[in-house]
């Protein structure tokens, strides 16, 4: 799990983009012996994340809330299933609601698309991961997502990985080149990854054995291909328009790993609500 101390300040935004300059001005119509208890509950099926995030929410909104998970993340859900319990007063109650839900509906809904993927691609020997193509400022939960969803997080950033781009390759001239000045830069404890888009910079770059070769919106053909060249000697990541309908045959080819950018930035909420006793 996260540490709460990297989530909490996501958190604490989300809470004061919410409660603006007055406060939630509805929930002070509420007296201040007036309490509350509700259910976080599942309005559909589905993977659970974000409970770190909802019980952060209600702490921070008020610390005599009390949070009670009946659920892990990373847990499958049905219909009606509830995730957690809370109680406490009332109006922080329904003031900490919207925060902890925007959490729980988001993160979830990633989860589910990561665990539909990773079913699709089970028996063969292909790991599904994400991409950066994630929210401003809320990587690191949707990348935590992805995770109890079964996947892979990929680079949380930047400065987690060398990964040569076709622009990085263009700047520098040739896949062989921009290789080399990576290996000359990198410590030992560095990863290096070049994407390459076709079979031709494929065989360019194997010499130069990178420990992954990204391959970038190749054909079944071309993958098939690709496989058989470089077996044994790099990881193989297959990317670009992957989709539920064709990520089956993607992990078929015998790549090692496949990158799906939609898991973040593509998810349907997960329908939750919160249900008061």
């Amino acid at each position: 799990m996260i540490p709460d101390f990297l989530v909490e300040p996501l958190v604490r935004r989300a809470l004061e983009e919410d409660l603006g300059r007055a406060g939630d001005v509805t929930g002070g119509l509420l007296r201040a012996d007036e309490r509350l208890s509700a259910r976080f509950v599942a309005r559909a099926g589905g993977v659970v994340c974000g409970l770190q995030a909802a019980r952060i929410a209600c702490a921070l909104v008020d610390p005599a809330l009390r949070f009670t998970p009946r659920v892990a993340d990373g847990a499958l859900l049905t219909p009606r299933a509830v995730l957690a319990e809370i109680e406490g007063p009332a109006s922080s109650v329904l003031t900490a609601e919207r925060t902890a839900l925007n959490f729980l509906t988001h993160l979830s809904g990633i989860a589910t698309l990561t665990r539909t993927f990773v079913d699709a691609v089970a028996g063969t020997n292909a790991r599904l991961a994400a991409t950066r193509k994630t929210l401003p400022g809320l990587r690191i939960v949707q990348k935590e997502a992805v995770v109890a969803g079964g996947g892979l997080p990929h680079r949380y950033g930047l400065d987690d990985a060398i990964l040569i781009k076709d622009n990085h390759i263009a700047a520098c001239g040739s896949v062989g080149e921009a290789l080399k000045r990576a290996k000359d830069a990198a410590g030992h404890m560095r990863i290096i990854e070049v994407e390459v888009d076709s079979l031709a910079q494929l065989d360019e770059a194997l010499p130069h054995a990178p420990h992954a070769i990204l391959l970038d919106n190749f054909s079944l053909d071309d993958l098939r291909t690709a496989v058989a060249r470089a077996r044994g000697k790099t990881i193989l990541e297959a990317s670009g328009g992957v989709n539920l309908q064709s990520v089956r045959a993607i992990a078929e080819t015998g790549v090692d790993i496949i990158s799906v950018g939609a898991l973040t930035h593509s998810a349907p909420s997960l329908d939750i609500g919160l249900d008061a006793d």
